[in-house]
């Protein structure tokens, strides 16, 4: 009997072989489902909004205006000053919707959970760590630098504290990137698990067929538990994501 590992459905699989020289660059399926979320969010926001919306919103059109206001009082919530944060609003509700649909599709069977890559995210959220700090230089000059020395701290412990707090910072990209990807891969791997498992006892018959009704009701109520996951990995990542541009805008 064929036993197939759980991490079997984390594969990244080429598609379309590319090499530039002796740099190889091919369209993997991890490229096809960032570009399959990008594509359906882009396209579900369009027809949503292609005539402005109607009066009296119907079903699809309340859902685009729920996440839309939820992003906007995450915002207005987590960064403060009235003058610059409604600026950094797009960036944060396109990373936001970007990780929900990735997320949601892949709770799709037979589908690819693009965030379940550590590279995926890790380059995400890198990318956005670079940006704030930018944005934090911008804002702040040199005076940036003081976020690594609290005031009051004692002279001989400045050298210990800057290098603790220089650590912490850069190791925000990290965590960002780390908590997403480990909740992903972890969650679909235990639903793969299980759902192998009852699969087994079903093929087993006998006595072992209705056994095999704990296990499948338990991958199911794991599957609900997943998708709400799903949903709430998009959401800590961007809260994260807000509460570190606001550090890096509002030096304290």
């Amino acid at each position: 009997m064929l036993i197939c590992s759980p991490l079997e459905q984390f594969a990244i699989v080429p598609l379309i072989p590319i090499w530039i020289g002796n740099l190889y660059l091919s369209f993997t399926n991890s490229s096809f489902f960032m570009l399959l979320a990008i594509s359906l969010a882009l396209l579900f926001f369009h027809m949503v909004t292609v005539n402005g919306g109607h009066i009296v919103p119907n079903a699809w059109q309340s859902v685009v205006e729920m996440i839309y206001e939820f992003v906007l009082n995450l915002v207005n919530e987590q960064i403060s000053g009235n003058s610059t944060k409604q600026r950094f609003f797009p960036i944060i509700f396109v990373i936001f919707t970007f990780l929900l649909f990735c997320n949601c599709i892949g709770m799709i069977p037979y589908s690819f959970t693009v965030t379940s890559h550590f590279i995926v995210t890790f380059a995400l959220s890198l990318s956005i760590f670079i940006g704030i700090t930018i944005v934090g230089f911008q804002t702040h000059g040199l005076h940036f630098f003081s976020f690594l020395l609290p005031q009051g701290v004692p002279l001989p412990l400045a050298p210990f504290l800057v290098l603790l707090e220089l650590i912490s910072y850069c190791f925000r990209a990290l965590s960002l990137g780390i908590r997403l990807f480990a909740n992903m891969m972890a969650g679909h791997s235990l639903v793969k698990i299980l759902s192998g498992f009852a699969w087994t006892m079903l093929s087993m018959g006998g006595i072992m067929y209705i056994a095999s009704l704990a296990p499948f009701l338990i991958v199911f109520a794991l599957t609900g538990l997943e998708l709400g996951v799903a949903v709430l990995q998009a959401y800590v990542f961007t809260i994260l994501l807000c509460i570190y541009l606001n550090d890096a805008i509002n030096l304290h």
